[in-house]
């Protein structure tokens, strides 16, 4: 029996988890995929957003606020990736010039940091700007993080002060009488509380309990395009153009790792599970940033991806204890600003559980994540260190990203490990680079085959029958 069972380990039930672990309880996360972090975490712009946008009067202004200003001590516990480099909303019309006036005093509202700059200021920072940019709206306090690695160390945290994750656990069914039962499609697990943190798919959760519910969620696709390692930064900072009623638009956005990401679109989708590309939407794209930026360099793109974010027919983030099912927590609809907003959500969830359940803190919970080694962030004389103390950190494996066997090593046996070369890619990123694993990807199944001790034929790119491998076609026998 455990005192709470958290059903999605994206960045939010990740987060929620690493809360919960700070006390005398027992927590179990149920993740139906082979990983964690692998929804809308997975698929985002990766932006730590100022809380500029939202609505007055809802939960997502209020928690973006939060979010925002608690990232970076977050970051620095978990050890992760995050940098304040600003953002600029842009204008090209009159009419633009006016709705940025509205984002600009609802930022001053909100004591968020910000100035309203004219073209040539922009010009100054931002040199790729298009003619058409009148005005600008800066907002310093805008971030950018790896939200992977975020969902994964706050994950790993959980799990080191006494959090249990379950994989591959889809969830089919929930009971009530003195407690919960769920029934997964491969067990059956017992609680006193459940908290709904199944992204896409909380709405179709809480329908398994409840089938009448008041919300509902759609998936919103976003595609996106990736752009290479560039010699000069096409931007400095984060670009937005004046939102509309779909959401802020389409960006550009520097990343943590110097790569730029170009989208999202915002189309309503009736398959949650499809993140497939489309020409209608790259193109889309393709059309939407160049009315902002110039000189796009299409022809560095190295990857396109897309992924769903849930849309709630609150048009806010639901967060609230069922009305008929005292401790079922719904967390659902987090869609943007749902990253930024993260961690004030994690912590308004503890707070919600704790009004219920007093609960005792642990003498001996560590908030602190042990550094990942980053070899090609460390001097000539660090890494030298590191060969000699193990000669598997002298072997490249990934040349586009400077990515050695010793870092793969490490990723596959820290705690919350990788045990997929997807699951790889996610932490250390290998196959992240140019040729998108051509070279380093039957190096990073060697890998796994050889730590996990399982055969090549048993190593998955992904998901349970992602099998890349499947018999051996010749022998080489020797005479």
């Amino acid at each position: 029996m455990f005192d709470v069972i958290i059903i999605g380990s994206g960045i939010v039930g990740s987060l929620i988890a690493r809360a919960l672990s700070k006390y005398e309880i027992n927590v179990v996360v149920l993740e139906k995929g082979n990983d964690v972090a692998i929804g809308a975490t997975m698929a985002n712009s990766a932006i730590i957003h100022s809380g500029h946008d939202p609505l007055d009067g809802t939960l997502k202004a209020k928690l973006n606020v939060e979010g925002n200003q608690m990232y970076e001590s977050v970051c620095k516990e978990l050890n992760c990736s995050f940098k304040r480099i600003g953002a600029y909303v842009l204008a090209t019309s009159d009419e633009e010039v006016e709705q940025l006036l509205i984002l600009y005093k609802r930022a001053k509202d909100r004591n968020i940091p910000c100035q309203l700059h004219d073209r040539k200021q922009i010009k100054q920072s931002e040199p790729n700007i298009n003619d058409a940019v009148v005005q600008g709206l800066w907002l310093p306090t805008t971030g950018i993080i790896y939200p992977w690695e975020v969902a994964i160390r706050s994950m790993e945290n959980a799990i080191e002060n006494g959090v249990v994750l379950k994989l591959n656990e889809e969830v089919v069914g929930i009971t009530h009488s003195d407690f919960y039962t769920v029934k997964t499609k491969q067990s059956e697990f017992h609680a006193k509380a459940i908290i709904n943190t199944a992204g896409v798919y909380a709405d179709e959760i809480y329908q398994l309990i409840n089938p009448v519910i008041d919300f509902s969620i759609t998936a919103r696709k976003g595609e996106y395009f990736v752009l290479d390692h560039l010699n000069k930064p096409l931007v400095n900072h984060v670009i937005y153009p004046v939102p509309s009623s779909k959401g802020k638009g389409v960006l550009i956005v520097p990343t943590t790792h110097n790569n730029t990401l170009l989208g999202p679109t915002s189309f309503e989708i009736d398959d949650k599970s499809a993140i497939n590309n489309t020409h209608a939407g790259l193109d889309y794209v393709r059309n939407q940033v160049g009315k902002l930026i110039d000189y796009i360099p299409f022809d560095k793109v190295i990857r396109t991806f897309a992924g769903n974010r849930p849309t709630g027919t609150t048009h806010d983030f639901i967060i609230e204890e069922s009305k008929r099912f005292k401790d079922f927590y719904n967390v659902a609809a987090i869609e943007s600003p749902g990253l930024a907003s993260a961690p004030a959500i994690a912590k308004m969830v503890e707070e919600l559980y704790l009004n219920n359940h007093p609960l005792k803190f642990k003498s001996d919970y560590n908030p602190y994540c042990r550094k990942q080694i980053v070899l090609s962030e460390l001097s000539i004389e660090q890494r030298n260190e590191y060969v000699k103390k193990d000669a598997r950190y002298g072997r490249i494996i990934c040349r586009c990203e400077k990515i050695t066997e010793g870092e793969i090593v490490d990723a596959i046996h820290r705690t919350c490990g990788a045990t997929t070369i997807k699951g790889v890619k996610k932490r250390v990123r290998p196959g992240m680079g140019r040729c998108q694993g051509g070279f380093c990807e039957p190096l990073v199944l060697d890998i796994l085959a050889r730590e996990l001790k399982k055969t090549k034929e048993e190593i998955l790119l992904d998901d349970l029958g992602s099998n890349l491998l499947f018999e051996r076609t010749k022998s080489h026998e020797k005479d």
